[in-house]
């Protein structure tokens, strides 16, 4: 029992009901502090981001030796065959589903949230992607210069980042969920306008749910193991995700998660989770293609053509791949598509990102679950072309503690 209550998972949980319960009766002043606690453990995490991403990328692509360049190239070619096989699949629901759905557009009004006390702002040392970026660079050319004091340097600021994940990160994240969600209760997300959009939310869900048992599906096929023993360990990943509606703000877990599965290299752990983090966004996809057709049929009074939707579904699947794997990151990069390809106003631009956030949590849950599925594709490509796995026995050590 005490190590239950101790667990990643329970307090993750417990963090949710107290944050809806509490939100159903709050005041207006205990929001301001429910807020302005919210902001700084934001601030906390999203500064961590850019460290975490080059703590673990940078040092795993030097560790892959010459086939650094062609992992990165397999990674990026699987994810974004996955964001386009989701795009395709929800644009192919959407043609048959929502023709016959009785779909209002009307939404009801959200309570104003207070405003922040004080703003302890805390800025990145740099952007996610750019970080993203820096840490592929940073580590190809230590490989392609075999830049031994650089590639000592990355493997100790590895490990310093991991003592600021098991330290900080992930201490705090109960309580970061616990805000967030006290916030969506007062505010009136959760008993307002989530009913009214239900059906078409829990279409999206369902899709995902489809979405992930192929890619697992695929993945234990290709690689010959058994995927339910990457997925099992996914629960508290997947909780995270909910609650911080971030694929990056979640890769702590994730990591945490992953490393837990003896299928799973350690090596393509350290390398394909944070580079899935902000590459692979298949929930994503999935859920705008479904809502952008919706939203054209409510607004509208129509479906987006057959040719129009498999150009934004290519294209979309391209800016997922540059998208910033941060709340709303997705529909954000792909405006532009909206209005452009589809031909948008601004009203339905809108109500598209209006829609989208009140779901986006379990988009992002989609998409973190889904790195798993990939990473094990990866693992079993390795297997085949890469025969010495670098282990990384303090990372597994630590997170197995907390």
């Amino acid at each position: 029992m005490k190590r239950l209550l101790s667990s990643l998972p329970f307090k993750l949980l417990l963090g949710v009901a107290l944050g809806v319960a509490v939100g159903l009766i709050a005041n207006e002043a205990f929001m301001n502090f429910v807020v302005t606690v919210k902001y700084v453990l934001s601030e906390v995490i999203n500064f961590c981001v850019p460290l975490i991403i080059i703590g673990f990328i940078a040092p795993s692509i030097t560790k892959l030796g010459s086939n650094a360049s062609r992992m990165l190239a397999v990674a990026v070619v699987i994810a974004y065959a996955s964001s386009i096989g989701a795009a395709l699949m929800s644009m192919g629901a959407g043609f048959g589903i929502i023709p016959t759905m009785d779909i209002s557009s009307r939404a009801e009004d959200l309570k104003s949230l207070p405003k922040v006390i004080f703003q302890l702002s805390i800025p990145q040392v740099m952007p996610v992607m750019s970080a993203l970026v820096l840490s592929i660079f940073l580590g190809l050319a230590a490989v392609w210069t075999k830049a031994e004091t650089t590639i000592r340097l990355l493997d100790e600021f590895q490990n310093i980042v991991l003592q600021i994940v098991t330290k900080i990160v992930i201490p705090i994240l109960p309580y970061f969920i616990a805000a967030t969600f006290c916030t969506l209760a007062y505010e009136g997300s959760i008993t307002k306008q989530i009913p009214i959009f239900l059906e078409v939310i829990i279409i999206v869900m369902i899709g995902h749910y489809i979405w992930l048992t192929l890619l697992y599906a695929v993945s234990g096929a290709y690689s010959k193991q058994n995927s339910f023993k990457v997925i099992k360990y996914y629960g508290p990943a997947y909780l995270t995700a909910l609650g911080t509606m971030s694929s990056a703000a979640t890769l702590a877990v994730s990591l945490k998660c992953a490393h837990k599965s003896p299928v799973l290299r350690s090596d393509m752990v350290d390398f394909g989770i944070p580079l899935f983090a902000n590459i692979h966004l298949c929930g994503s996809v999935l859920t705008e293609v479904f809502f952008v057709m919706t939203i054209s049929k409510v607004l509208y009074g129509k479906l987006p053509t057959l040719g129009s939707m498999v150009l934004f579904c290519l294209l979309l699947g391209v800016f997922a791949l540059g998208a910033p794997g941060v709340p709303g990151g997705t529909v954000m990069a792909s405006l532009g598509l909206i209005t452009g390809v589809l031909g948008f106003d601004a009203t339905g631009t809108a109500l598209m990102v209006t829609i989208f956030a009140l779901q986006d949590s379990f988009g992002t849950a989609c998409n973190v679950t889904g790195d798993g599925a990939l990473t094990l594709i990866l693992t079993a490509y390795a297997d085949r072309h890469i025969r010495d796995e670098i282990q990384h026995p303090v990372f597994n050590d630590s997170l197995s503690r907390s």
